[in-house]
């Protein structure tokens, strides 16, 4: 009881007024999804928070004092999901909804703090779930395999559009300008509450306007015929003319991959399909964000835009076609069996010469000269290593104009001795120039020692 006494008087000097209620977690949640969040959310989200606050939040962790909530309780609860065999985005659902109702808590001056912003969820992505989009055979094969099937037009709107499967169910005929061949996204069918309904798209950005493609015009001129009036109503409906429920149309998506033996992604995929298309294409991403209905160009670019083994061999043959000439591609076509031979073992028969036989700076550091070199740090040392690695450079590329007697270079093998003798020459005075280096440093040093003793 003191304690409660002390924490209370503590939050009135910080100007925390008390709680008029001392609430439990799971009514907190219960209180928030009535008054907050069905008011004014969409129906989709109350459907999502009310689900995982009834069949997780609640019955796990609903019984504990909402102002005793901690960081560790929550933090080791989350953990526990997680070796309970959840999913990372389930955890982080989770996360998110306690978060929200946490938030509008410190709103109204229940709690101090929200704990669920200090928990940490490990972010990992499953190679498993690495999304691969149906290539454009792939995406042809789908569509021959939907041509008999009743819902073909909105199938093909889908894979062509990549639009959200309830934005493609909420086309009305009056969406259809089959004079200025206009495609207006203004709704959607969704369900929430145990029904199907029709709303507004996800997001102000979802509201657009596409040119109508002319074989899909044509196409919905002949479904309007058969199936409905251009002018009222949703283009694509059950037998009875109600609104298609979503999920009966994923099934049939699935259900013809299934049949005809094409690979299985989700129908979202589609999204990403056709994003990444149109990035192959050259489009700038801002009509890609524009297309698919994004409020941000990033979500375009880090979730919907992926790349593939097709982009990167174009992008690396581009590479290639820039930095290789012509003659040197001549020379590849036209290799013998030796270039093949030093293909296998990644070295000519010039190179290996090269390699046996030491460096410059292996026969220093084994000579007298070299045991006694200056300290790394003395500024002559990066001079030397300059040095050095020119007189190598010039070593090598003499050793390979060696062994090249019987190809056209036959006049260079002449100057061979000439500049092996000005190699010498150069050697021999750079062995004298690290002595006097070393010597001067030695002298100096002496000095030092001689004027601090």
């Amino acid at each position: 009881m003191h304690e409660k006494l002390t924490e209370l008087k503590s939050r009135s000097n910080q100007g925390i007024p008390a709680a008029d209620k001392n609430w439990l977690l799971g009514e907190y949640l219960d209180y928030w999804l009535m008054e907050v969040i069905k008011p004014n959310k969409k129906p989709t989200t109350y459907d999502l928070y009310e689900s995982n606050v009834r069949r997780y939040l609640k019955p796990d962790i609903g019984h504990l004092p909402l102002i005793r909530l901690s960081v560790p309780t929550l933090q080791r609860y989350l953990n526990q999901q997680l070796a309970n065999g959840q999913s990372v985005r389930k955890v982080q659902t989770l996360r998110e909804v306690v978060s929200s109702a946490l938030t509008r808590a410190m709103r109204e001056e229940v709690i101090s703090r929200n704990v669920a912003k200090l928990v940490e969820v490990r972010d990992v992505q499953n190679r498993a779930t690495i999304i691969r989009p149906w290539t454009p055979e792939e995406a042809r094969q789908f569509l021959e395999a939907a041509l008999g099937h009743q819902w073909f037009p909105a199938f093909l709107i889908s894979v062509l559009y990549g639009l959200r499967r309830g934005e493609v169910l909420g086309l009305r005929w009056s969406d259809i300008d089959f004079v200025n061949m206009e495609l207006h996204i203004e709704q959607q069918v969704f369900r929430a509450g145990g029904e199907v309904r029709i709303g507004p798209v996800k997001t102000r950005a979802g509201e657009r306007d596409l040119p109508l493609l002319e074989v899909i015009g044509q196409l919905l001129m002949r479904w309007a015929k058969q199936y409905g009036s251009p002018t009222n109503g949703l283009a694509f409906t059950t037998s009875t003319g109600q609104p298609i429920e979503p999920q009966n149309y994923t099934r049939a998506f699935q259900r013809l991959c299934a049949k005809y033996q094409i690979r299985r992604i989700r129908l979202h995929d589609l999204r990403h399909g056709v994003a990444t298309l149109l990035k192959d294409l050259g489009v700038p991403d801002k009509d890609v964000q524009l297309i698919m209905g994004h409020s941000n160009i990033s979500i375009t670019q880090k979730i919907y835009q992926h790349d593939t083994m097709e982009s990167r061999r174009v992008a690396l043959d581009q590479v290639g076609e820039a930095l290789l000439s012509a003659n040197v591609m001549k020379r590849i076509a036209s290799a013998d069996g030796n270039t093949k031979e030093h293909d296998r073992h990644g070295c000519r028969q010039d190179c290996r010469q090269t390699h046996d036989t030491p460096s410059l700076v292996d026969q220093f550091n084994s000579s007298p000269e070299g045991k006694n070199k200056p300290a790394t740090g003395i500024p002559v040392a990066g001079w030397l290593n300059e040095f050095l690695g020119d007189l190598t450079g010039n070593r090598t590329r003499i050793a390979r104009m060696k062994t090249r007697s019987n190809t056209s270079f036959g006049g260079v093998q002449q100057r061979v001795p000439e500049v092996d003798a000005s190699l010498l020459a150069r050697r021999r005075a750079w062995l004298i120039g690290v002595v006097a280096v070393s010597a001067a440093v030695k002298d100096t040093r002496g000095e030092e020692t001689g004027l601090a003793a």
